[in-house]
């Protein structure tokens, strides 16, 4: 085995990656196919294709509390007039939680883990952890994976608010659908997710509307003030100019995931390739350069694109110029959308 590969290996077991685990083992089982092992690539593919007999909420939790807890998720909360989910559970197997960001904003995410596994402790004191946090900064930085990040890390299931059943024509039942969400959460621990939360939560002030957002930010702020869940709340906004000031007051913190820098760009494109072999001859400096002021999404994408191409062009080798089409491609793309 590749040293490479061996040690992605080895790191993804020593993170409980299961996502990255199984990445390597189909590189693995193409490697010996191409070797003629077609026996033993079948029997390791038999190996990985076989159901685990495991109860799917058992994989959302390392905690007993709230492994006991996640059970009564398998009901999710529902609005009364259709019977709609207004939420959506992700299944632990399923969170992406690895993230390149600038140290103080790791410290943050940190400091937020680290109280959260100290809680008791911090109960003996009379000091509360910190849990509603909310999370701004500009579209594909990281702000909705910091959520699944913190889920992983605290081995809480991540309970997603889905707004397109909360809002409602009829009077009063968007506030009543919210309130439905926030006394599931109570009831079971998990990370509630507000993502987007500016669709909710947008200013009384400014709102052309007299009714129904209005009565739904005046919930919201009431159920931000009452919310006393052994879990987390997380929420999100692209637009944070835009969100009622009485808000931030109801968090307990509350950060910009900012735009990588150029040492996070480099780091980024490099951990996407890690299962690629990559040229000696690029130039980084340049790479990093051009991607400045690239979100993560689109610094993941481009790596990500570039890979692709090598492989359809049958090379097992990413090579600077696959990059350098990559950014080509994409800042096409993007003029082409303005």
């Amino acid at each position: 085995m590749k040293a490479a590969l061996l040690k992605r290996l080895f790191k993804a077991i020593h993170e409980s990656d299961d996502k990255n685990l199984r990445q390597i083992a189909t590189v693995i089982i193409e490697e010996e196919r191409k070797k003629g092992h077609e026996i033993l690539a079948n029997q390791l593919e038999s190996i990985i294709s076989t159901p685990i007999s495991v109860p799917k909420l058992e994989l959302i939790s390392n905690n007993n509390e709230i492994k006991n807890n996640t059970k009564s998720f398998i009901q999710l909360p529902t609005d009364r007039r259709y019977n709609q989910p207004l939420a959506t559970l992700i299944p632990h197997s399923e969170l992406e939680h690895h993230m390149v960001l600038p140290d103080h904003i790791e410290k943050r995410f940190a400091t937020i883990e680290k109280e959260y596994a100290a809680r008791e402790r911090l109960a003996q004191y009379g000091l509360r952890p910190r849990r509603k946090i909310l999370l701004y900064g500009s579209p594909g930085c990281g702000k909705t994976l910091g959520a699944q990040r913190l889920a992983w890390n605290t081995g809480l299931p991540l309970l997603k608010v889905r707004f397109d059943t909360i809002i409602s024509s009829y009077l009063g039942e968007s506030a009543a659908n919210l309130r439905t969400i926030f006394e599931a959460a109570e009831t079971s621990p998990c990370l509630l997710l507000l993502d987007e939360c500016d669709f909710i939560a947008r200013s009384r002030t400014s709102s052309q509307d007299v009714g129904e957002i209005p009565r739904i930010v005046n919930t919201l702020l009431q159920l931000l003030d009452e919310y006393n869940s052994k879990g987390l709340l997380v929420a999100t906004t692209n637009l944070q100019n835009t969100l009622d000031k009485a808000l931030f007051r109801r968090f307990d913190d509350a950060f910009e995931i900012p735009k990588p820098g150029r040492s996070q760009i480099e780091k980024l494109i490099k951990m996407t390739l890690s299962l690629m072999k990559v040229s000696n001859n690029i130039d980084w400096q340049q790479i990093v350069m051009k991607l400045e002021g690239f979100s993560s999404a689109d610094v993941v994408k481009i790596a990500q694109n570039a890979a692709k191409e090598s492989i359809l062009q049958n090379k097992d080798l990413v090579e600077f110029e696959n990059l350098l089409n990559a950014i080509e491609q994409l800042e096409k793309y993007e003029n082409g959308m303005r």
